[in-house]
């Protein structure tokens, strides 16, 4: 298959995905391409946008998101440089994070946890309520397209070829 279908395809499949996502294909072109850094531990690697402080701290919340278990947490799969990349292209997203840094700054960071678990309750109306949702739906987003999500935690084969499709028995 010559490179040029192949981008094309890959473009086409992102669209209608592009509906259910507040940012643009590009965005979910790149998250394809693997832009964002995988495999990252010990050390975050340099944001692009946020300043080093912020992005160390909006990688606390994704790690608090989806944590280091007996699979690969937020951090090492890179979620902490998609969601740079992706708040770095959205004006609506930098003031959101803007905001959302400034109010998780004028907090008592040492109990993280119960002020992010306490925000979360509600219907998404006060602006740190708002930030946290975007927040965890970056989280996600970067998290389950990131090979460690699909490869490692979800076992996601790729173009595997199957003898056989197993029958749906749900219904």
């Amino acid at each position: 298959m010559s490179d040029q279908r192949r981008t094309s395809l890959k473009i086409i499949g992102t669209i209608g995905a592009t509906c259910a996502f507040p940012f643009a294909a590009d965005e979910l072109y790149a998250q394809q391409e693997h832009t964002h850094t995988e495999g990252v531990t010990a050390q975050l690697p340099e944001p692009k946008y946020f300043s080093k402080e912020d992005f160390a701290l909006l990688a606390k919340v994704a790690e608090l998101i989806i944590p280091t278990t007996d699979t690969p947490g937020a951090i090492a799969a890179g979620v902490p440089a998609y969601i740079d990349f992706v708040v770095s292209r959205s004006a609506p997203q930098k003031k959101l994070f803007k905001d959302g840094l400034a109010w998780l700054k004028k907090n008592d960071l040492a109990q993280l946890t119960e002020l992010c678990a306490a925000v979360d309750k509600g219907a998404s109306k006060t602006p740190e309520q708002k930030w946290f949702k975007a927040m965890k739906s970056l989280t996600a987003d970067g998290y389950w397209t990131s090979k460690i999500g699909m490869a490692q935690t979800l076992g996601y084969k790729g173009a595997s070829i199957l003898a056989e499709f197993p029958e749906c028995r749900e219904h």
